[in-house]
């Protein structure tokens, strides 16, 4: 199944590796061209480097053969420019939003203080092979070496009889 909104186009790559310089890509409506102005502008600023006009049927302001269609393209890379910072500027007002509220982003970690205990203590008894300790506390083998200590400073020395 196709769709617009991924990136893999089969049948709109078949289209960009038939155009030819001098080509020009007409279309129904400009925006069936891309999946959001910014996505617009960079296909169109792609063809108009590989020498390949772009004209709109039903919108007569786009048409980048002619130098008024240009200019008019031209303010849609700016107002997608504009639109892409002011996108920005509002995630980033919002993210330190929520974090004067305390909030942080991400998933909730699987090892609980608790859990990083247990394993701690599962681990340091030398009894339990990390297979074991990563399933008694629900998580993978990576997850336990990722918040335990493994450097056996402080687990118990083994007993030597000679």
């Amino acid at each position: 199944m196709a769709t617009g909104t991924k990136a893999d186009r089969p049948h709109w790559q078949a289209c960009l590796d038939d155009l030819r310089p001098g080509d020009t890509l007409i279309i129904w409506k400009i925006d069936r061209l891309g999946r959001s102005l910014r996505d617009l502008v960079d296909i169109v600023a792609v063809l108009e480097t590989r020498g390949v006009g772009v004209k709109s049927l039903t919108n007569g302001i786009v048409d980048t053969t002619t130098a008024h269609g240009k200019l008019v393209f031209g303010m849609f890379a700016l107002m997608a420019e504009y639109e892409a910072a002011v996108i920005k500027e509002r995630t980033l007002a919002g993210l330190a939003a929520a974090r004067a509220r305390g909030r942080t982003g991400g998933r909730k970690p699987k090892m609980t203080p608790a859990l990083i205990d247990k394993a701690q203590r599962m681990y340091d008894s030398r009894q339990f092979m990390m297979a074991e300790i990563a399933t008694s506390c629900g998580v993978t083998p990576r997850t336990i070496y990722r918040n335990i200590r493994t450097d056996r400073a402080t687990a118990p020395e083994p007993s030597l009889r000679g």
